[in-house]
């Protein structure tokens, strides 16, 4: 059984009412310091990436393992997290993935091989799925009625700016002060919320799942999933969406997913307690951010790409204009908040916030080179709103549907569809749009002497470089060459568009169809 408590804040009843708000506000504080450093290094490492290359001398793929280290250590701990967070407690895990996240950090800055950097920028992911899951948790411990709706408000404005502001940040570190400051300052910030922790472990008291084990088995098998997935999709452009090697990890990815729910089911304290999932409520609210990685992560992603190769703007131009996909989260996820607390239904905007996205995703099409950006710039706000709306509500909404004994497991379920998704999601786009360049480019890239292999050539394009392999052939060819590959880049763009579009219109009607019915008042703990 777990312990019960009347109260989520430590000796409120014997202290004033308003030592009780400090210890909130406190709370509150250091978790949403904690959450934005989280997201900003995941779309803000990507900046400093040449000037690391550069540095340490490092070769492509290593590279690369800067950012995909951290998103995938990130992605596959994040709802193991959220169990251990049920058995250890909420602080004890956040101030632990806060710890390792600042060592890792530490270790980040004074890296002299890139080796080392890839194993550092691993282990700060997986602190920063503890300190997502358990932040989460925390809030959800901690306030009650408006106040928690209020708080996951700015929990999700928080995430959101992280993520929309992180390559503006790092870049203006870059610039001033070096690659090592963007984790020097992850560590600044950091240290101030390991500040708070002894207050914090005072504050709170918590519902633990008394004599519980961690369950290593499932955590293991739920990795092994997620690695083999992420895998099978960043793969599917090279090896071929039908080739055995791509199949063979999508398969692999179903067996072991089967073998984790036999698991669950006989293990005594599983990672994921099935019967929290089977709450069709909870589930329809967790679908809600992975329709939010399909049209807007991946526009945030990837349309500065498309802005400077097909539209020819500076990287300075290209983030001015992306502000018009994200100003929306500086407002809508509170203005969301404090409509639910004048009495409008949370799942009305939920649902809003979903046929915005479609209806945003879709407008996109109107990108081309040379678009008016008046044109466009009514689909960028309505996909932002779409984003913005559901931000936070999400999470508040979906662990009131918990026990509180469980929302350590619950927001780590949520946590890991909205990341997962998200390194899904990209990997989705990236991949289908270096499929579409391949198919579309192949047979003319062949005729331009020195362009290189034709499907190097769509990888590199897919990536937003066009300049790369124009700049191969003879000049005197150079300017159809680029002529051809802008062209395929754009009608490329389009396609995954119409894509990503279906899949959140998908979502949508899932998310529908799942909260129309009645869920349990409270997901029933084992």
């Amino acid at each position: 059984m777990a312990a019960q408590t009347e109260s989520p804040l430590a000796g409120e009843d014997a202290g004033p009412r308003a030592s009780g708000r400090r210890r909130q506000t406190l709370i509150l504080a250091a978790v949403l310091l904690a959450v934005f450093v989280v997201p900003t290094s995941i779309s803000g490492t990507g900046v400093a990436l040449p000037y690391i290359g550069s540095d340490l001398d490092a070769g492509l793929v290593p590279l690369q393992w800067v950012v995909n280290a951290f998103n995938v250590a990130f992605a596959c701990l994040t709802l193991a997290w959220g169990s251990i967070a049920d058995i250890i407690g909420r602080v004890r895990a956040f101030a632990l993935g806060a710890t390792v996240y600042a060592a890792a950090s530490l270790v980040s800055v004074f890296a002299g091989d890139v080796i080392l950097l890839d194993v550092a920028r691993a282990l700060a992911g997986i602190g920063g799925a503890a300190i997502f899951s358990c932040g989460a948790a925390l809030l959800s411990t901690v306030f009650e009625g408006p106040a928690r709706g209020r708080a996951f408000a700015l929990f999700g404005t928080v995430a959101g700016l992280g993520v929309s502001f992180g390559p503006s940040l790092s870049g203006v570190l870059v610039e001033s002060a070096g690659w090592r400051w963007v984790f020097a300052v992850h560590v600044i910030v950091l240290a101030l919320v390991l500040l708070a922790v002894p207050a914090m472990g005072r504050a709170v008291r918590e519902n633990r799942v008394e004599g519980a084990r961690v369950d290593v088995l499932g955590s293991a098998l739920f990795v092994l999933a997620m690695l083999l997935l992420t895998t099978g999709i960043a793969q599917g452009s090279q090896w071929g969406w039908a080739g055995p090697g791509v199949l063979g990890l999508f398969a692999g990815t179903i067996a072991v997913l089967a073998l984790f729910a036999v698991v669950e089911k006989r293990v005594e304290h599983p990672m994921l307690d099935l019967g929290v999932v089977a709450d069709r409520r909870f589930l329809a609210l967790c679908l809600v951010p992975v329709a939010g990685s399909f049209g807007f992560v991946t526009m945030l992603t990837y349309l500065p790409g498309y802005l400077a190769a097909a539209g020819g703007y500076s990287s300075g131009a290209a983030g001015a204009v992306m502000l018009m996909l994200t100003v929306p989260m500086l407002v809508l996820p509170l203005v969301a908040a404090k409509l639910v607390a004048k009495g409008v239904s949370a799942m009305g905007i939920i649902r809003l916030s979903l046929v915005l996205l479609v209806v945003g995703v879709v407008g996109l099409q109107l990108f081309e080179p040379g678009v008016n950006l008046w044109l466009v710039a009514a689909p960028m706000l309505v996909t932002g709103t779409g984003y913005a709306l559901a931000a936070g509500l999400v999470d508040g909404q979906a662990l009131e549907l918990v026990a509180p004994e469980r929302a350590g497991m619950a927001a780590g379920f949520l946590n890991t569809m909205r990341l997962g998704s998200e390194a899904v999601a990209v990997a989705v786009y990236g991949s289908l749009l270096a499929t579409v360049i391949s198919g579309r480019t192949r047979d003319d890239v062949a005729g331009y002497a020195g362009a290189g292999d034709p499907a190097a050539v769509a990888g590199t394009v897919a990536s937003g470089n066009i300049s790369g392999p124009a700049g191969r052939v003879a000049e005197a060819r150079r300017g159809s060459f680029t002529d051809l590959l802008v062209h395929a880049y754009d009608g490329a763009f389009h396609t995954v568009l119409w894509v990503l579009g279906g899949v959140c219109l998908v979502l949508l009607v899932l998310v529908v169809a799942l909260s129309g019915g009645r869920g349990t008042e409270r997901a029933k703990t084992r």
